[in-house]
């Protein structure tokens, strides 16, 4: 049985026999919900590479505390991905989160596309970011992550153009792309970048725009898909072409 994962601030510095603290909801979730036990075994993450097994010392009503007994550090993941996510209808958003999360993005970044149905303003907007980033953290615990994924702040067309300048590769899944993502050359380090549409649709604009900056369009496959499942094919398409999947 695999142990609980909880996400601690940081474990710089930490070493075997140190006592680490936990507290807040994190801690309410496992002592509280979970029922945890002083004796028993969990694993702490700082999300950034580092992960301790540690023994549970001790517990409290939103606090727990824990000697560890193990230390695992573990290389940033290359090369990285960044899905670029129009924005889904409903909860179709989350749900692609949490698949992308699991199968190892790196970075998501919720897009504002011309035809996207769902429209994110002001506080909305924050609390939907802050869903997101919740529905991240908790699946990179689920697939005992090392690295947790980055949500970014909700961007535009400009602004997802000016991250695909930066990206080692860049492609925008359209239905008719100028050629298949399975013909692509990956690179071996460096920030790759998906860009996944809305259930509307690219604008002629937007494709433009993003092939100005360097992306090339992509098709994926004869069947079109829905905007929460496509990012999930392709990305998973990609990583099996990567020596993270080898």
């Amino acid at each position: 049985m695999s142990l609980p994962v909880h996400l601690v601030p940081s474990l710089a510095g930490v070493v075997v026999g140190d006592e680490v603290t936990v507290e807040g909801d994190e801690a309410h979730h496992a002592v509280a919900v979970r029922r945890l036990r002083v004796g028993e075994q969990v694993v702490l993450t700082d999300g950034a590479g580092a992960s301790v097994t540690a023994a549970v010392a001790s517990t409290g009503k939103r606090i727990f505390a824990a000697t560890v007994l193990d230390r695992h550090d573990v290389p940033e993941p290359a090369p990285a991905f960044t899905v670029v996510q129009a924005l889904p209808k409903g909860e179709r958003g989350e749900l692609a989160v949490e698949v992308l999360t699991e199968i190892g993005a790196g970075r998501l970044v919720p897009w504002a596309a011309a035809r996207s149905v769902a429209v994110w303003k002001g506080e909305r907007a924050e609390k939907s970011v802050a869903r997101w980033r919740a529905t991240a953290r908790e699946a990179a615990k689920q697939a005992r992550r090392a690295w947790f994924p980055d949500v970014a702040p909700l961007a535009g067309t400009a602004e997802v153009a000016a991250l695909i300048e930066h990206a080692a590769l860049a492609v925008v899944l359209h239905e008719e792309g100028s050629e298949s993502l399975a013909a692509v050359t990956l690179p071996e380090q460096g920030d790759i970048v998906v860009v996944v549409g809305p259930e509307g649709g690219l604008t002629d604009e937007e494709i433009a725009a993003f092939e100005a900056s360097g992306a090339t369009t992509v098709k994926l496959g004869s069947e079109v898909l829905r905007t929460s499942t496509a990012g999930v094919a392709a990305l998973a398409a990609l990583l099996a072409r990567t020596a993270r999947w080898g």
